[in-house]
């Protein structure tokens, strides 16, 4: 038996294919000597793809030398590769230079880089890898026959939408330009505000597959030194075939995983990523998409805007505490409608109680029931009216609001104080200037609804204790989430829920651990005031 398997394994393996022939031969690391035989391994590997140019031509006296162009269509500028490369090598080259480097043995493809080619992004490529991520990102590759190298020629056109108004976070008075899809674009946007040499940038590639370019930009002297260290290992554990946007990089970094709370913060305004750098902390950028990350994030920082800074302190310390009353009317107003009115009514006023009983006369459902039902209805409402067609899709929106809310009431299914609490908490839910705080705060809203519904005041204060319990846990990059507020830093609260004038904040937040804490020195006391005119 032992005999017959040997036999078996033996025949099998004397007639299945061989691993060589099964699966295609691995791109070679260095690249050839000859000119055709890298043109037809580029072919091969690229699958002979219909937007790849290759143009060959003759190059030297007598066309003693064959060179090639490759590019992929539609990612480089086509006129820029007419006018500094062709019209370069094949009219402007000269000749009689070029035989005497040929005789004198010099290496001719450098001759021609520093001689010939009238363009400054040149880089030399001595492997396969680095000439096909050149190709597939907007560079131009030239070849020369004879020569186990090239060159990579910087001519890139990526088509990109032009610098316009951010289209969420909005301001009355402040900058009215965004980030855009182009890297390049959002850092230049930065640092026009930041002219600094210590403004430092450092690039990557992350994803196998996409070779998403990502920047991690920050400002050496204000920026601790660990959090950019934990910012470039994060990273670099970062082993994905694609990134897409930026939320990919955000989930891959966050500190936790198992929160409503998001722990990185993201804007695509510029002026509000230089305050950021400015305060000692990380900026993200990722090719492709308009919103940029920041790290570490505080929970405040979610609930300031960038138009505070903007307006007179005692303006802004007013919008400020509009927006946290905003913050507890969106997250408890249902609850504690539910809780009262159902097991907490001698809290009410008589007339009022009176008054509510009067209009829940004839509602089937009890008060946990009306309120899942008219949240779920909005939050429906909500979500088509962002998925429509925009010119519709905001009256849609209002409109089915309205008429539902009002069909409901007469219809006698809920009521309309009910219908009011609703409206109030969805009004409230959008004072936040970043989005994602306030998808937290309406996904928090029906765990404390549940626990009103079942134990009334109680357990509304029970869910309260443990959302506290959980951000005080929390951490963002080693930083305390509910810094200054826990742990309590006095110095700092002169820029939490109130906004001191910018003369009085000095100092740069303690919690961040900046390397340079100051901000600003002290302005020296005038000698002498102004006297009235006369």
């Amino acid at each position: 038996m032992r005999l017959l398997h040997k036999l078996k394994r033996l025949f099998h393996k004397s007639h299945s294919p061989s691993r060589q022939q099964a699966e295609p031969s691995m791109p070679a690391s260095r690249l050839f000597p000859r000119l055709q035989p890298n043109l037809r391994h580029i072919r091969q590997v690229l699958g002979n793809s219909g937007d790849l140019i290759i143009r060959e031509f003759p190059v030297g006296p007598n066309a003693r030398l064959n060179a090639a162009i490759l590019y992929t269509d539609g990612l480089v500028d086509a006129p820029s590769v007419q006018s500094f490369i062709l019209e370069s090598l094949m009219t402007d080259l000269d000749k009689a230079e070029l035989e005497k480097a040929i005789r004198t043995g010099r290496n001719v493809l450098h001759y021609l880089k520093d001689h010939a080619l009238t363009v400054s992004g040149i880089q030399p490529l001595l492997d396969c890898n680095k000439l096909f991520n050149a190709l597939l990102s907007g560079s131009v590759i030239f070849l020369l026959d004879g020569y186990d190298e090239g060159f990579a020629i910087d001519l890139s056109k990526h088509e990109h939408r032009q610098v316009s108004e951010p289209a969420v976070e909005s301001v009355v008075r402040g900058p009215r330009e965004g980030f855009t899809e182009n890297l390049r674009i959002n850092t230049a946007l930065v640092r026009r505000k930041i002219k600094d040499r210590n403004l430092w940038m450092e690039n990557r590639t992350i994803g196998t597959v996409t070779q998403t370019e990502v920047a991690v930009m920050y400002i050496r002297g204000i920026v601790n030194g660990q959090i950019v260290e934990e910012v470039r290992a994060r990273l670099d554990r970062i082993d994905i075939d694609g990134i897409l946007e930026s939320g990919y990089i955000e989930e891959l970094i966050q500190d936790e995983t198992f929160t409503p709370f998001p722990t990185i913060y993201n804007t695509e305004r510029p002026d509000v990523i230089a305050a950021e750098l400015l305060e000692g902390k990380v900026a993200i950028f990722v090719d492709g998409t308009p919103f940029v990350l920041i790290v570490p994030a505080l929970f405040v920082s979610f609930l300031h805007s960038a138009e505070d800074y903007y307006q007179r302190a005692d303006i802004s310390t007013l919008l400020r505490m509009i927006r946290y009353v905003g913050f507890f009317t969106a997250l408890l107003a249902p609850s504690l409608y539910i809780a009262i009115t159902t097991f907490h009514q001698e809290m009410l006023p008589t007339q009022l109680l009176i008054s509510l009983a009067a209009q829940r006369e004839g509602i089937p459902f009890p008060a946990f029931i009306e309120a899942l039902m008219m949240e779920i209805t909005f939050e429906i409402l909500r979500e088509a009216g962002l998925r429509m067609p925009r010119a519709i899709g905001q009256a849609v929106s209002v409109v089915g609001t309205l008429v539902i809310g009002q069909a409901a009431v007469e219809a006698g299914i809920v009521s309309a104080a009910m219908v009011i609490v609703v409206s109030i908490t969805a009004i409230s839910s959008f004072v936040f200037p970043a989005v994602n705080m306030s998808i937290s705060i309406r996904m928090l809203r029906f765990p404390l609804m549940i626990l009103a519904a079942t134990f009334g005041l109680f357990g509304t204060i029970f869910g309260l204790l443990a959302l506290v319990l959980h951000l005080c846990s929390l951490r963002s990059f080693g930083v305390p989430y509910m810094s200054p507020f826990a742990p309590f830093h006095l110095e700092e609260q002169k820029d939490t829920i109130f906004r001191l004038p910018l003369w009085m904040m000095r100092k740069r937040p303690r919690s961040i651990r900046p390397r340079n804490a100051v901000r600003q020195q002290p302005a020296p006391a005038p000698k002498s005031r102004p006297k009235p005119q006369h």
